[in-house]
Formats: structure tokens, sequence, C-alpha cells
């Protein structure tokens, strides 16, 4: 591994068990959901979330997905048939693991709700605070990109087993950059840190071999992150992955 100046971090798997994300976070929104609807109606924030997830469904529609719910508006139905048809869109998408940035947005928009009432709390691997620590006294950059909102992301980060580690980060990044299973996002992201000249100066860590192989043709240095409870890895595609570095703890690097 040659040096570099910035690590860009994914979240799920890797700085933080899949089981808390799965068990804990998805499990949040759906089922506290009728609850939330009815509590939040009348909020012009909340409104504004199901206004992203309204138009989404009509792209949907219009790009040929048969399953897709559509939401009527407040002068075309009853408060109640809004209701269920916001309730089975977002149990359908959470259903198909959509990376939708209506769907995280709304989920990051509940997920503040736990988290200010200390019904959630995030759970972040021991090394990681560790790490945090060394990267920041060298003068490293970190950055978080993940599928989940940026929102969503800070509040893992802000309100976590360890305490508040936003102080150790200096961006998030989101699926509003780019997909991360294109190798353009992270251009993108390079880009947008100015160090666009220089992609290999950065490190990106994941427990996702797509997203390892999609930051690597941007020229940007991986490893991958094996944690207890992921996915085995598989390196027997011929692709190449047999050369990518596998480590177990960020303390590794």
């Amino acid at each position: 591994m040659s040096p570099y100046n910035t690590v860009l971090l994914d979240i799920e798997g890797t700085t933080t068990p899949i089981a808390f994300v799965h068990d804990c976070l998805f499990p949040y929104v759906t089922e506290n959901l009728t609850h939330f609807l009815e509590e939040n109606w009348n909020s012009s924030e909340f409104q504004g979330h199901i206004q992203l997830l309204r138009e989404q469904a009509l792209k949907d529609v219009e790009n040929g997905i048969t399953d897709a719910v559509i939401i009527p508006n407040g002068n075309e139905s009853d408060v109640k048939s809004i209701q269920d048809a916001i309730t089975n869109n977002i149990r359908w998408q959470m259903r198909a693991d959509r990376k939708i940035a209506a769907l995280k947005s709304f989920q990051g928009y509940m997920w503040k709700s736990g988290y200010d009432s200390g019904e959630l709390k995030s759970v972040i691997y021991d090394d990681v605070v560790t790490a945090f620590k060394r990267w920041k006294d060298a003068g490293i950059k970190i950055y978080i990109y993940s599928s989940g909102s940026v929102e969503a992301q800070k509040l893992i980060f802000a309100h976590s087993d360890k305490g508040n580690l936003l102080g150790y980060i200096d961006g998030h990044f989101d699926t509003t950059i780019g997909s991360k299973l294109e190798s353009q996002s992270y251009l993108n992201i390079c880009n947008e840190l100015g160090i666009q000249s220089s992609p290999s100066s950065m490190l990106f860590l994941s427990d996702n071999i797509n997203e390892i192989n999609a930051a690597k043709k941007a020229g940007i240095q991986t490893a991958i992150v094996e944690r207890p409870g992921n996915p085995p890895l598989n390196f027997n595609n011929g692709s190449g992955n047999e050369h990518i570095l596998v480590i177990h703890s960020f303390l590794e690097i």
C-alpha cells in the first residue's frame, strides 16, 4: 500500500455491523411506521419527505416497474388511504432493498426520531475509534460514503455506543454523488475533494467486492473489510479480485 492522505469509508459491514442495520434500523421503520405517520402527519417537513416518495413512485410507474405503489395526493383521497399507500410503498421498497434517495431520506427522518428518543443507539466496531484517532493525529482526512442519506450517516456516528464521533469525520457522501458500484462516482468524490489528479492518495475501505472494484478502476487504493457476520468473500471469478488486500480490522493498515 502506498502512502495516502484521505480515507473513504463504507458503513454497513465496515464501520458498523450488518446486524445493527438489518436487525435494528430497518425493523424500527417497519414496526413504527403506522404510528409515525399518524403522529407526524401535519408536519411540513414530514410532508416534504412524502412528496419525494410520491414523485419517485410516479417515476417508477413511468419506468415500467409493475410493483410500484402510487401515493395519491390530498385532494384525490382521504388521509387513511394515503397513509396506507405510503405504508405499502415503503415496505415494498424496503423488501426490495432499494437504494433510492427518497426512501433513504424518509428512513433517515424516522431514525432521527428514534435516536432523539434514545430508542436507537448505533453500534461501531471497537477498532474504528482507535483508527479514527490515529488517522486524525497523522493529518489524514476521513470521509464516509454510504447508500444511506447523509443525514442518516450523521445520526449513526453522532449517536453511537462509542459516543459522538462526528468530530473525526471531515465529510459525507451518499448516492446523490453516484452509485457505489460505478467508478465515476469515486471520480466525482475525488473531484469534490480536489484530489482528481491524484486519486491514489485516497484509500477506500468497504466490505463489498463490487464497490472495491469500482473504486480500483478510478485509481483509488482499496482494501476489503472482512467482519464477523459479513457475507463470505468470493474471489473466484477471474477478475483479478485475488489481488485485493483483505483486512479484518482498521488497525491492520
